[in-house]
């Protein structure tokens, strides 16, 4: 791996850890960010000239916090960093990145000082260290929309004081559930990315994975916890069939089942019924453990054609009645369509023509693109394939949707 590689790929695993142990010295998160980002940009220079070190994120993380220390030791910027960000424990010295400053980093960008969206926002940021376009391109809207949303967040982080730490019994029902949020859409960001040449981010799929197993191991009994790890697990099982030898996309029904991942999968499938065991009336199973069960449907089936597409409908429309969604809506009505069949599932999908969220969301053409195809109107068909291509951003993505459109 030459220099340059090991950077970014320094940058795609090692961001969210430098940041949050950097954010414990400056209590800023912008002053964190400015550090992280020009200890990168060192490393480029360094890593160059004297070899990629051993440990690359004990590295950052050493550059990120020296200059962070320089910037607090300046008088104008302590005096306004730091009464901003409150921590109760001093720096740890160990170099190596703590993956309990992540819960702590995620729990300070959850607090009830912002609005949900805001969180989430802002946590991916700082998290995975994705783009604003990116982050934009996850939630559905511009990308002003959504730069403004983030810089709002950190300046009311900074003002409100928010504990940097991972909150005490009286405050964690509030917070626990826009932390989930969080990791949720860290899995379905990495796991189809919104941009770039490749279909997944391997580094978070695997932030969403620590950052569930440390939820699970803080919070053992709550079911929404053991739900989203239940739905990590089942949704990563598949990794090693979703793109071919060649880079291409493979779809769900052409996989090779016999690669996907047994371990997680009896691990995801026995959280999930767990879970759902425990549910009844007045104790709902959360969005996260209704996930993992469409999920596991799908891994337990030994074939596509095995598929319990009508279990699938039902488990979403439990799901739809307790948090209406439109991309939900959108996954049912793809359901209905292998369920019921090609025009039912056409019907599905026409309502959510007019969902402003889904205006320029890929798979609602390339679902229509599908269902029209599999009834005959090839015209049709070709007009929402071409539509799907102009939407999609991610190059793994298009391709298959331009090979498709071609034949």
């Amino acid at each position: 791996m030459t220099p340059d590689d090991a950077v970014a790929d320094a940058h795609r695993r090692e961001w969210g850890p430098v940041l949050a142990a950097t954010v414990r010295v400056t209590r800023d998160l912008d002053t964190a960010e400015e550090c992280v980002q020009e200890a990168y940009a060192q490393a480029l220079e360094a890593w160059r000239t004297d070899g990629v070190p051993r440990s690359p994120g004990a590295w950052l993380t050493t550059a990120a916090r020296r200059r962070a220390l320089d910037r607090v030791r300046h008088a104008d910027v302590a005096a306004r960093a730091l009464p901003l960000l409150v921590t109760d424990e001093a720096a740890p010295d160990d170099p190596e990145p703590d993956r309990t400053d992540l819960l702590a980093l995620v729990f300070t960008c959850c607090h009830p000082a912002l609005a949900e969206p805001a969180r989430v926002a802002l946590t991916l940021r700082l998290l995975g260290g994705l783009t604003t376009f990116q982050i934009a391109k996850a939630f559905l809207v511009p990308e002003p929309t959504m730069a403004a949303r983030i810089t709002r967040a950190k300046k009311k982080i900074a003002t409100a004081r928010v504990p940097y730490r991972v909150p005490g019994p009286a405050e964690l029902p509030e917070r626990l559930d826009a932390v989930l949020t969080v990791v949720h859409l860290v899995l379905t960001t990495g796991h189809t990315a919104p941009d770039g040449e490749h279909l997944v981010r391997r580094d978070l799929v695997d932030r969403a994975l620590d950052l569930a197993r440390l939820l699970r191991a803080r919070f053992p009994d709550d079911g929404a916890v053991a739900g989203l790890l239940a739905l990590v697990l089942l949704t990563d099982a598949r990794r090693a069939t979703r793109v071919g030898a060649d880079g291409s996309l493979t779809r769900l029904a052409d996989q090779d089942r016999s690669r996907w991942d047994a371990p997680m999968i009896a691990e995801g499938t026995t959280l999930a019924k767990e879970v759902l065991l425990r549910s009844g009336p007045g104790r709902p199973a959360s969005r996260y453990a209704l996930l993992a069960a469409i999920a596991a449907v799908h891994c337990e089936a030994p074939t596509f054609a095995d598929t319990d597409w009508a279990e699938i409908v039902g488990l979403y429309d439990v799901l739809l009645a307790g948090r209406p969604d439109p991309v939900v809506a959108l996954n049912r009505a793809v359901a209905v369509g292998f369920a019921d069949g090609p025009a039912a599932g056409l019907e599905a999908l026409r309502p959510l023509e007019a969902e402003p969220r889904l205006a320029s969301y890929h798979y609602l053409a390339a679902a229509r693109a599908e269902f029209l195809r599999l009834l005959g109107h090839d015209d049709e068909a070709a007009l929402a394939g071409s539509e799907a291509l102009l939407l999609a951003g991610n190059a793994v993505e298009r391709t298959f949707l331009q090979d498709r459109d071609e034949r």
